[in-house]
């Protein structure tokens, strides 16, 4: 089963990358194909190195001490323990928004990180299968796959828009045939979209896989599923809050498929483009796994 996550991760990394090389080869032929294969290789370095620090920095986290989180740094020391991980640094956000996630390049540079609202909302039952959780996305490595993939999209959305208007300035000039002005158009429209649903299955298979580890680092699958529970209801609330305020949501939206639940998704969002799949499946899921470890749900 791992392997086969990891070719099929592969395979739409490498898909991610085929639609940066596939717009250069449409603006400047082969010489700016290559120019993209390398841009990519940029893209997935630098989100290799800095994941975590620019993470950090865009999310506005601080890296918290055992004296100032005792709670938190006992329930990770356990899990990683249990998980068999090195102690990742602690980090948490001043946002009243419930949500986790972990980064890094690997297990020995990872980063756990927390909202003040996760904290306060749920209680340690449940934050310890939040937390077995993210570090089971640290164990199957799905944060630099994440972070990458997440890299590469936004780049792809990025280029397109570019692409978009340099089709028009070359077709204009006379620098781009009639029918590689409509080619570059298209994967201009369709790159971007193509390259959302990418990211996003990546993110639904791990989900599965990360909801499975932090059942049984925790050994309390029900908490997990309660967790989930709380954690839906509670953004389903937020975003209501916002919208009659018609304010966004706080923090990043390019950052969202990081999370445990993506807060910008909405209820009519479309299956393709979910980071994250629907709650009922992962509860589902987690009673099928509780009924494997032989724990009952208390409901």
């Amino acid at each position: 089963m791992k392997l086969m996550l990891f070719l099929r991760t592969t395979f739409m990394i490498a898909l991610l990358t085929g639609l940066l090389m596939a717009m250069g080869y449409l603006l400047g032929g082969a010489r700016w194909m290559t120019y993209m294969f390398w841009f990519a290789v940029g893209m997935s370095f630098l989100s290799f190195w800095y994941s975590d620090k620019l993470v950090v920095k865009m999310m506005k986290a601080r890296i918290v001490s055992r004296e100032e989180a005792p709670e938190l740094y006992e329930i990770v020391e356990k899990l990683s323990r249990e998980a068999g991980l090195p102690m990742p640094r602690i980090a948490i956000i001043d946002d009243p928004t419930p949500n986790a996630f972990a980064t890094g390049r690997n297990a020995k540079h990872a980063l756990v990180t927390v909202t003040t609202g996760i904290m306060e909302l749920l209680d340690r039952d449940e934050l310890e299968g939040v937390l077995g959780h993210e570090l089971t996305h640290v164990k199957n490595h799905d944060i630099l796959v994440g972070t990458i993939a997440g890299a590469l999209a936004g780049a792809v959305v990025y280029i397109a828009y570019i692409t978009k208007y340099l089709a028009f300035f070359k077709a204009i000039f006379g620098d781009l045939s009639l029918d590689r002005f409509i080619y570059a158009l298209l994967i201009a429209i369709t790159a971007p979209i193509a390259a959302i649903i990418i990211r996003s299955a990546i993110s639904r298979r791990r989900e599965f896989a990360a909801d499975e580890g932090g059942a049984r680092l925790s050994g309390k699958p029900w908490a997990l599923a309660s967790a989930l529970l709380k954690l839906d209801e509670a953004v389903k609330k937020l975003q209501e809050e916002a919208k009659a305020k018609k304010k966004k949501p706080l923090g990043n939206p390019g950052l969202a498929h990081l999370f445990i639940v993506n807060h910008f998704e909405g209820d009519k969002v479309s299956r393709l483009f979910a980071t994250h799949p629907p709650t009922g499946e992962r509860i589902a899921h987690l009673r099928e796994i509780a009924r494997d470890m032989g724990v009952e749900f208390p409901y």
